[in-house]
C-alpha cells in the first residue's frame, strides 16, 4: 500500500516534466543541429552514478562540471536517460555519458532560458552524502544562498543567470 507521503509527489512530476524539456531539446539538436544563436549550457554532478567522464576530468572538476554545446561537439544522443557527446579537451575527443539526472542546470542564454534541477531522489543515501559535502563547499555568498526546508532538507541555491544574458 502507498505511503500517503509518497502519493500524489507534484514535485517529483513537475522535476520529471522538466527533465524532459532537456530530452526534448537535446532531440531536436540532434535532428535539425543548433539553429541560429541557440547553444546550451549543461552543468551536471561530476561523480553522480553513471557519469562517465575521464578522469582528469573528474580531478579537475570534482564536484561540478559545465559544458557548452555549441560550436565544436558530436556524436551527441539520448540513450538509456543519459546524455551522451562527445567534446574536445585541449583538442583530445572524450566521450561524456551524463545520466539526465544527473543534470542540475540547463541553460540557453540566447532566448534567456535556464533551468534549475535537484538531482537526487529524496531520502537517499547518496543524497544525504552530496548534501554534506555541498554544505561543506566554501564557494562564495552572495546573499542568495541555498534555502532549507521545513525537514532541514537544503533545497537548493540561487545562482544568477545574468551573465547568460545578452547585453
Amino acid at each position: 500500500m502507498m505511503n500517503e507521503d509518497e502519493f500524489l509527489r507534484y514535485d517529483k512530476m513537475v522535476e520529471k516534466a522538466l527533465r524532459g524539456v532537456v530530452r526534448s531539446s537535446v532531440e531536436e539538436v540532434m535532428e535539425h543541429g543548433l539553429l541560429g544563436d541557440h547553444h546550451f549550457y549543461i552543468t551536471f554532478i561530476t561523480d553522480y552514478p553513471g557519469v562517465k567522464i575521464p578522469e582528469y576530468l573528474k580531478d579537475r572538476y570534482p564536484g561540478e562540471m559545465t559544458i557548452v554545446l555549441q560550436y565544436q561537439f558530436s556524436d551527441l544522443a539520448i540513450k538509456n536517460e543519459c546524455l551522451e557527446v562527445s567534446l574536445s579537451f585541449n583538442n583530445i575527443p572524450e566521450k561524456l555519458i551524463i545520466p539526465l539526472a544527473a543534470i542540475s542546470i540547463f541553460a540557453d542564454p540566447s532566448v534567456n532560458f535556464a533551468l534549475q534541477f535537484q538531482p537526487l531522489e529524496e531520502d537517499s543515501p547518496e543524497e544525504e552524502a552530496l548534501l554534506n559535502e555541498l554544505d561543506d563547499d566554501d564557494g562564495p555568498d552572495d546573499g542568495g544562498g541555498g534555502g532549507k526546508s521545513s525537514k532541514g532538507d537544503k533545497t537548493g541555491e540561487v545562482i544568477s543567470l545574468d551573465n547568460f544574458r545578452k547585453k
